[in-house]
């Protein structure tokens, strides 16, 4: 990634954080892993990988063999307990497995086997937090508005926060779990027009795509129908299987329902590094199958 110069005259307040990427964010969801690692340069951050971290037993793993997915969530939270604190996530699946597995840690540790438990079973150490709650608090926001290069009027997001990062709140300890505002909060001091609307937190189908690819054209539909009501030209999300859904299927929906759609979905980091300067902003963005580049284009923001 190409070196960015820390502007001249601004304090040096890099935060070291641990950092748990994920599997997808290896493969698929490249995009978001690259514009991840873009957005916390610009905003001093410094992420500290997990060293040896392995899947954390998303999606349906759980529902298959609990006990194994218990220890690869364990063994993940060690690991990450010799790591800077928080531990960020990008991943809201990732994000939930470990908070889940974290309480029940805390209950119980007696179904941990002892390759794992011989790491240290410190498990309840790590601050675990999802990334798009980390990078919209108050420090973040302040300083995305100070940096920022580029203004992001034009754009008329609604953000879509997805189910699994805020259920259920007393495990995830979210604090706004039906109506989570941080993304809402940062991309308005970015220079957006945000978009309130009633679907931040439903479910788009997740990994549902493969089996049973009805029940997510329906939820997406939904969202869609949804979104466009509110008056947006896009969405924004931090949950890589939330932008798949709604960017990879989204002419055959747009079909399926009769009308045109056109709702570039955007990774919240994308667009961080897009106000703030990134140079790789339009290489992350030209993965999408939804080409946002008209959208851009149309807002002033061509790249």
């Amino acid at each position: 990634m190409t070196a960015l110069a820390k502007p001249s005259g601004q304090p040096d307040d890099r935060r070291r954080v641990g950092y748990y990427p994920g599997c997808s964010l290896e493969a698929t969801a490249r995009d978001y892993a690259e514009s991840v690692a873009g957005a916390a340069q610009l905003l001093g951050v410094e992420l500290n990988e997990v060293p040896d971290w392995n899947c954390c037993g998303a999606t349906a793993a759980h529902s298959l063999d609990h006990r194994a997915t218990l220890n690869l969530a364990a063994r993940n939270l060690a690991l990450a307990a010799k790591c800077p604190s928080p531990l960020v996530v990008p991943c809201a699946l990732c994000f939930n497995r470990l908070k889940s597995a974290q309480a029940e840690l805390a209950r119980d540790t007696s179904q941990v086997i002892p390759e794992i438990a011989g790491l240290g079973g410190d498990y309840g150490s790590a601050q675990v937090k999802e990334l798009n709650s980390f990078l919209s608090e108050d420090w973040a926001v302040e300083k995305a508005r100070r940096l920022k290069q580029r203004d992001l009027t034009g754009l008329r997001p609604v953000c879509y926060y997805g189910c699994q990062g805020q259920r259920p709140p007393a495990v995830t300890g979210h604090p706004e779990p039906e109506n989570p505002m941080g993304l809402d909060r940062l991309l308005t001091a970015l220079g957006a027009s945000v978009r309130d609307w009633p679907y931040k937190t439903d479910c788009c189908g997740a990994s549902h795509a493969v089996p049973r690819p009805d029940i997510v054209h329906t939820l997406v539909a939904r969202l869609y129908e949804r979104a466009l009501a509110a008056g947006a030209n896009c969405l924004v999300t931090g949950c890589q299987m939330c932008q798949a859904n709604l960017d990879l299927y989204q002419q055959e929906i747009a079909r399926e329902m009769g009308r045109e759609v056109y709702l570039p979905v955007f990774y919240f980091t994308e667009l961080l590094g897009l106000a703030l300067g990134h140079p790789q902003a339009g290489r992350w963005l030209d993965r999408h199958m939804t080409s946002p580049r008209p959208l851009l284009a149309a807002a002033g923001l061509a790249l």
